[in-house]
């Protein structure tokens, strides 16, 4: 689906293209949200070097993630959303020139519905591509910001549960998935500061006062953001491990009643084990008292062991 958006009286107007339309006056922004193979074709037409293809933009050298060609500006950037309690990444390729800025991406992003509900409400304004470029940055930035708050929030209650014996695969499960959120979304702020920073040292010349405060802002406070993804690494692992030595505990402890079981009633075997043998001599087997004896001692030897364990404080 292909979208123009022109700017009108520091308004953004939305209009639909299909691949036989000219593009509007005024346009701004085009906006490629799952393109067909007619519509990469469409959008082929107006790159001289050609569409990049999807390996091109799932590559993570620098040399790939940021480049200048003809066509301007080209950023492959690292963009959250939130799919059920799953946190994913997407790669959008992003091509930002002097009068427009094109969107090439595979997903319906929140982030990009997120920007047209701002720019219809007044709530941000972009004069330009570049300013529409450092709005959609800042707003992922929020995004990653209120990421790492549910995982802290999620991780909270979670940790009362670390010595709970009910339900430890499904906080294990849970503990798993913010460590996977955890480390999306470290890996999203390093791209995006990767970004900022390339804009700041190689388009230095192109930015507004207005613009290079704004990059400074959203640098600032990933730089503030990046060791709380470190404590949450931190904070997963130790919680990990004492959910991991915790099982080990409790396994413990039924192994330690196999163990004390098997010990109480060897003495009690020895004994029918060798009233069992087949020996002709045994004076025992002919007297009235021998049964009750041998039942005796075996029960003697099962709570004398038993209390010699006890003594030694090991039950």
């Amino acid at each position: 689906m292909l979208a123009a958006y022109q700017l009108e009286h520091n308004h953004l107007r939305k209009t639909r293209l299909s691949i036989n339309d000219d593009i509007p006056d005024g346009t701004i922004w085009i906006d490629a949200l799952e393109p067909d193979e007619d519509e990469r074709n469409w959008l082929s037409g107006h790159f001289v070097g050609g569409l990049p293809g999807q390996e091109k933009v799932d590559e993570i050298e620098a040399s790939s993630r940021f480049f200048t060609d003809q066509d301007g500006l080209h950023i492959n950037s690292l963009f959250p959303h939130k799919v059920g309690q799953e946190l994913r990444s997407f790669n959008v390729s992003l091509n930002l020139r002097v009068d427009r800025l094109i969107s090439v991406r595979g997903e319906d992003l929140s982030l990009f519905r997120l920007l047209r509900q701002y720019l219809r409400q007044d709530r941000i304004h972009a004069a330009g591509p570049m300013e529409l470029l450092l709005h959609l940055f800042a707003l992922k930035v929020d995004y990653l910001s209120d990421s790492i708050e549910d995982v802290y929030k999620i991780l909270g209650p979670a940790s009362e549960q670390v010595f709970e014996t009910d339900g430890l695969d499904e906080l294990l499960r849970m503990i798993t998935r913010q460590e996977d959120s955890n480390g999306k979304i470290r890996l999203s702020l390093l791209d995006t500061q990767r970004t900022l920073r390339f804009l700041q040292r190689y388009q230095i010349d192109k930015l507004s006062k207005d613009n290079k405060r704004q990059i400074r802002e959203m640098l600032s406070d990933i730089e503030s953001l990046l060791p709380h993804t470190q404590f949450l690494f931190d904070k997963i692992n130790f919680m990990l491990d004492a959910t991991m030595s915790f099982t080990n505990l409790q396994q413990s402890k039924i192994i330690k009643i196999f163990s004390v079981a098997a010990v109480v009633f060897l003495p009690p075997t020895l004994i029918a084990s060798i009233y069992g043998m087949n020996f002709n001599i045994m004076p025992e087997l002919q007297q009235s008292w021998g049964y009750p004896m041998a039942l005796g001692m075996m029960v003697a030897s099962a709570f004398g062991t038993y209390y010699f364990f006890k003594r030694k404080d090991w039950l």
